[in-house]
């Protein structure tokens, strides 16, 4: 994944490399790419490196990794309260100046703040200001673009970096816009303990460095996300399922007869087209 910036930003991309950052939603009413324009936190990445843009003079990219969405956007202000104090003005009011730079440093009792409460109990932490202890050097505050592609110390940062806490945060966020259904099948399961049976499958692989984004991902029944991951059916870019020509027909009649996905209402939580791209490309044996 990556970050397209100017000049202008340069310094503060450059003093993240290799530590934290949190994405921000601006407002902008009616661009899908945005999701509406929430004006809040949505995910966290850790800076990897910058380069410059070969076709832009004056222009970089910031590469990422380690993204994270969190379980709830956090809002850039909860009534009086702003997460970023920098954004608040001696009386009271926004800092228009300071909310309209796209990158800018976060301070770690601030950073740790929006991750809290983003996550909440799943970090066993509470939610609101009284949740803040220092944990997080640096953020970098941006609007989101299109998919192209000394931690010991910092508990919190640890926690959300293992990837059993990453799996069952991108479990959740799955299901959740799935509505607990298999995409393929069209099946809900409920066990008897009230849990969901469907399972969240990656649509690029973890081990391809495929990220923990809802974008990234496909709610699936046992047995089809075996065969997703094995490559045995895939998805084209109109959403239509495909399988291979191993696949027997006993088999491919849990496939909808439609033979596409059943989709998240939200047309910003469903599959990006180049995580589908590297799926059949990489992964699908049709």
């Amino acid at each position: 994944m990556r970050y397209h910036f100017p000049r202008t930003y340069l310094g503060q991309a450059r003093a993240a490399v290799g530590d934290w950052i949190v994405y921000y939603e601006p407002r902008r009413t009616g661009d899908v790419s945005s999701r509406g324009g929430r004006l809040a936190y949505f995910a966290v990445a850790r800076g990897m490196g910058i380069e410059p843009d070969p076709k832009l003079v004056d222009h970089f990219y910031a590469f990422v990794s380690d993204y994270l969405e969190l379980d709830r956007p956090v809002p850039f202000r909860d009534g009086a309260h702003y997460y970023e104090s920098a954004l608040m003005r001696p009386d009271g009011q926004t800092s228009k100046g300071a909310f309209g730079r796209a990158v800018r440093p976060i301070p770690d009792r601030e950073f740790e703040l929006i991750l809290a409460t983003g996550f909440g109990p799943e970090l066993g932490s509470g939610t609101g200001a009284s949740a803040a202890t220092p944990v997080m050097p640096l953020g970098m505050a941006e609007d989101q673009q299109p998919f192209d592609g000394g931690a010991s110390s910092r508990p919190m940062v640890e926690t959300t970096l293992t990837r059993p806490f990453r799996d069952e945060a991108f479990r959740r966020q799955v299901r959740l816009a799935y509505d607990n259904r298999c995409a393929i099948s069209g099946l809900k399961l409920i066990n008897g303990g009230g849990r969901p049976e469907v399972q969240a499958a990656h649509i690029k692989p973890v081990a391809s460095e495929g990220p923990d984004s809802v974008r990234n991902g496909i709610a699936l029944s046992g047995t089809l996300h075996w065969m997703f991951d094995r490559g045995l059916i895939s998805v084209d870019d109109d959403y239509r399922v495909l399988r291979a020509q191993s696949v027997p027909e006993d088999v491919a009649r849990l496939i909808r007869p439609e033979a596409r996905l059943l989709l998240p209402c939200d047309e910003t939580l469903r599959p990006h087209p180049s995580f589908l791209r590297f799926h059949r490309e990489q992964v699908f044996k049709g």
